[in-house]
């Protein structure tokens, strides 16, 4: 990104004032494992996509409190000197590890882990939630709206109704490594080399005294790609017959018209039926227009003629449900050299957290290639290859299932190792092309839009154990 700005102080004031308060009690350096993990697929879905990493590492390389950052805080009157001190020269020590971008996941498997320093692990809660949920959010509703188009490309057409400038350009990149062709945003192509997409608005074609004379203005100016605006005053009577006209006079070397109102169905289908007989078979019919999902689906189904969709504000916005809820939890504390669980008990059982420092392996079959589950353990261990080996549901132990013949994928990958960045990133391209394969290991039940089949995230035994050992203490005060 050009002209970065230091995020440093992106934070919530909480993170600060524990952080002072770590270093007044003489807990500055007890290392700390947090979990980032989500509870609940958006939308309610069978599955979400991890985005956002690459910014993550961004802010996490470049941590660094200025002058005017320190000033600030000592003019809260909060502060401790040594703790300004500490800021000033503050170093990113920590370990990282994350599920790559692209990847499916699932509620209640770590995503991301920081292992270090107890007041940097902390601090960097609310930038790494801010970047995971965001673009996690947006490439989960790209990947659900891209697969209702079947086939036909979706571009993403969001950026004037983004909420704020860094959501629109993040937003882009997520909607692309969900499965979006394109963009609206041309900052976007500048910055992460997403194809910038776009036609004309109705105030093009209401600057000149016809629409014939506005279309054969714009096929003048780009007779290599000329997509005309049909919908200004009438589809049928009057915009898909001077398109038809101007492009059986300039003949672009391709063309397309865009309907962004009406009947979809019904124009498409009449908008095709008058192209065709006017020999224009090449010529492709683009619609917008408040798309989702499920109005995709619905016109494909009633058999709408449509060859891309332009999806805006329920998309950038994840209109249905716009928040991810991820949360950042402390899963250990290392005491006398060891790394002690830690769990957060809640009457609520989704809320009860998975302790200890951890894995998370997905387990595949090996002739289809299909997902079969996700299994947490601690992190010394190890899913064994054999003919029987048993998951069960970890919260209702008697649901149990035996697998063979499959083959295990550790999911997380070390980002940081002590603060030093030990991953390189994959390009854009590499991530959508990730995310489209994995998304396919997924069986069809998984994928549905309503009602689909739950995917185990299951435990270990040891760690199930573990876990029941903690919650038996802490009922026992």
């Amino acid at each position: 990104m050009k002209n970065r700005l230091n995020l440093t102080m992106l934070t919530d004031f909480y993170e600060l004032t524990m952080a002072n308060g770590y270093l007044e009690a003489g807990l500055e350096d007890n290392i700390a494992c947090f979990d980032m993990f989500y509870r609940r697929v958006p939308d309610g879905g069978g599955y979400a996509i991890m985005a956002g990493v690459e910014q993550m590492i961004d802010y996490l390389k470049n941590l660094k409190f200025d002058d005017e950052d320190i000033e600030f805080l000592r003019s809260k009157n909060m502060f401790c000197d040594k703790f300004l001190d500490y800021l000033r020269n503050f170093e990113f020590k920590c370990d990282v590890w994350a599920v790559p971008e692209g990847t499916p996941i699932f509620p209640h498997e770590p995503i991301v882990t920081v292992l270090g320093p107890v007041i940097q692990a902390q601090f960097v809660e609310t930038m790494i939630l801010l970047t995971i949920n965001h673009q996690s959010l947006i490439a989960t509703k790209a990947n659900r709206i891209v697969r209702a188009a079947k086939g036909a490309s979706v571009m993403e057409f969001g950026t004037r109704r983004a909420h704020g400038t860094e959501a629109a350009i993040m937003g882009a990149r997520a909607a692309y490594i969900g499965g979006c062709a394109g963009t609206a945003c041309a900052i976007a192509d500048r910055d992460y080399g997403i194809s910038a997409l776009g036609t004309m608005a109705h105030s093009w074609v209401q600057m000149f005294p016809s629409e014939y004379e506005a279309f054969k203005k714009y096929a003048q100016i780009y007779p290599d790609n000329c997509v005309l605006l049909v919908d200004t005053y009438n589809v049928l009577k009057s915009g898909v017959p001077a398109a038809i006209k101007v492009f059986k006079e300039m003949k672009p070397k391709s063309m397309g018209i865009r309907l962004d109102s009406g009947d979809i169905t019904y124009l498409t289908k009449k908008a095709r039926a008058m192209l065709d007989e006017a020999g224009l078979q090449d010529c492709k019919i683009v619609v917008s227009n408040s798309l989702d999902e499920y109005i995709i689906r619905d016109v494909i189904l009633e058999g709408a003629k449509i060859d891309s969709f332009g999806v805006g504000e329920r998309l950038i916005t994840a209109k249905s449900e716009p928040v991810f809820g991820g949360v950042y939890k402390l899963a250990a504390l290392e005491v006398d050299g060891k790394l002690t669980p830690k769990i957060k008990i809640s009457e609520n059982i989704e809320k009860i957290t998975n302790p200890g420092f951890k894995k998370v392996f997905r387990l595949f079959d090996k002739d289809s290639g299909r997902a079969l589950a996700d299994v947490l353990t601690m992190a010394d261990e190890e899913i064994p290859i054999m003919d029987n080996y048993e998951i069960f549901d970890p919260n209702a132990v008697w649901k149990k299932s035996r697998l063979s013949n499959y083959r295990v994928h550790q999911l997380q990958v070390q980002i940081f190792d002590k603060g030093k960045l030990v991953y390189e990133s994959p390009s854009i391209e590499e991530i959508k092309e990730y995310c489209k394969q994995q998304v396919d290991t997924l069986w069809e039940e998984t994928l549905r839009f309503e009602n689909p089949q739950t995917y185990y995230v299951d435990l270990s035994r040891k760690l199930w154990n573990m876990k029941q050992e903690l919650l038996e203490e802490h009922s026992r005060g």
